[in-house]
């Protein structure tokens, strides 16, 4: 092993990877260096729903009954007068005077990728500028560094587009902390709930606590050395006080309650099935227990093994799964949130990539559609039990009240407590603000 005296960060890097702290530097880490303090301004904490694929806006909360292009499903009253769901979404129905519909989204991408790029960011790909998420951005202003947790949690987002759910030019202090895990409930026998990992959250296999405190001893020796060498050297000191402060609050996550929020298996059954047994359920369940301890910002995404919301044939049948597993985990999440005093100062946005064409295709399916979606806000700082804008009686148009996804973005910002005009320097001291649109007065409490 090298001296002390030439320990390099080549050779502290190789050491951590033989499992010094039993975890690595990659992934998630990174936003875990904190701010040094909290910002007194914070008003909520934020949920983002993200629906993976582009959900049919006219078998969820544009329903069309008695045109040609309605499709299967009924649609139902809701608790707020003249609004109304399909019935696959009792639950949410149930708590419509907390939910502002927009009917009249209006965007300019109809590709997968490109449109997920422009609806989380704002922005349409291309160029050199690479821009933060809407998530990163609101989670950077939003930052609780007393909070001993992920400022940021993503449970299960999608495969593709990676630059969509990126920190962008904010660097990777404010990447999220991924939680994978089953898409759908366990077989083996046991409870039957999906399971949720967050990577290296626990020590490696066969690694006992006597054990990981001299490792954690070996590694303060070094990083005191390194420190102290490189005060003076070419690299910028905040760069090394951040490798200092990430890893160390790494450690605190592995040991102290907040490893605990991780852990589902402290709720109930009961509480775990009536969010429903599959990842999205249990994701919202995760939700409530982060947002619980002061987590800024999480977010749960539904059909992210792939394009589930991407209905391109047998839609109905589609459709009414995935409205059985939104319904069950959305409509737990609110009720939990109310109960425990949280939902006033929580805002939740609901939203995919586009919507679908009013029309059905020959195969019993609906295609991509930007041109009259919808997405859902709700929870604090919302003005609930109304929807905003108004497409025409078959869909194809919007006839009131045009949106555009900076609008949607600003309103949300508006909503949580943070200023949407407020500015990011990127590379190269160009200021941008996180959301170029105009909030919609009319869906803010």
């Amino acid at each position: 092993m090298p001296s002390q005296a030439r320990l390099s960060r080549r050779d502290m890097m190789r050491l951590s990877g033989l499992g010094l702290v039993g975890a690595s530097c990659t992934g998630w880490f990174p936003q875990m260096a904190a701010a040094a303090a909290a910002d007194p301004g914070r008003r909520r904490q934020a949920i983002l729903l993200w629906m993976s694929g582009g959900p049919s806006q006219m078998d969820t909360f544009d329903m069309k009954p008695g045109h040609a292009n309605g499709g299967e499903f009924k649609e139902i009253q809701t608790k707020a007068p003249g609004l109304r769901f399909c019935e696959h979404l009792p639950q949410l129905a149930e708590q419509a005077d907390r939910l502002a519909v927009i009917r009249s989204l209006k965007t300019k991408e109809g590709d997968h990728e490109r449109a997920t790029h422009l609806a989380r960011t704002g922005q349409s790909p291309g160029g050199v500028v690479q821009y933060p998420s809407i998530a990163c951005s609101v989670s950077k202003e939003l930052e609780a560094p007393r909070v001993a947790l992920p400022q940021y949690v993503s449970v299960g987002p999608p495969r593709f587009a990676p630059a969509a759910f990126s920190p962008g030019f904010l660097g990777p202090r404010f990447a999220p902390a991924v939680v994978g895990g089953d898409a759908q409930p366990a077989t083996d026998g046991g409870e039957g709930f999906a399971e949720l990992k967050l990577d290296n959250l626990s020590p490696q296999p066969g690694v006992d606590p006597e054990r990981q405190a001299r490792r954690m001893e070996l590694w303060n020796t070094m990083q005191q050395g390194f420190l102290g060498r490189s005060a003076g050297g070419a690299e910028p000191q905040p760069v090394h006080d951040a490798h200092d402060s990430l890893y160390r609050q790494a450690i605190e996550l592995m040991r102290g309650d907040a490893r605990t929020a991780f852990d589902l298996s402290q709720e109930p059954a009961k509480v775990r099935e009536s969010y429903g047994k599959g990842r999205f359920g249990q994701g919202c369940l995760l939700a409530r227990r982060l947002i619980e301890r002061g987590v800024p910002f999480v977010e749960v995404a539904l059909g992210a093994e792939g394009l589930g919301w991407d209905t391109h044939d047998d839609i109905f049948n589609q459709v009414k799964g995935l409205c059985g597993q939104l319904d069950t985990g959305w409509g737990a999440l609110m009720r939990e949130l109310g109960e425990r005093g949280l939902l006033e100062t929580t805002t939740i946005l609901w939203m995919g990539e586009f919507g679908r064409t009013p029309t059905i295709n020959s195969m019993g399916g609906r295609d991509h559609w930007p041109n009259g979606w919808s997405c859902v806000m709700a929870g604090g700082g919302v003005a609930g039990g109304q929807a905003f804008g108004k497409t025409s009686a078959g869909g194809e148009a919007i006839e009131e009240d045009p949106v555009a996804i900076g609008d949607v973005l600003a309103t949300f910002c508006q909503a949580v407590g943070v200023d949407p005009t407020s500015e990011n320097v990127g590379v190269g001291g160009r200021p941008f603000p996180i959301a170029e649109g105009t909030p919609i007065d009319r869906l803010l409490a």
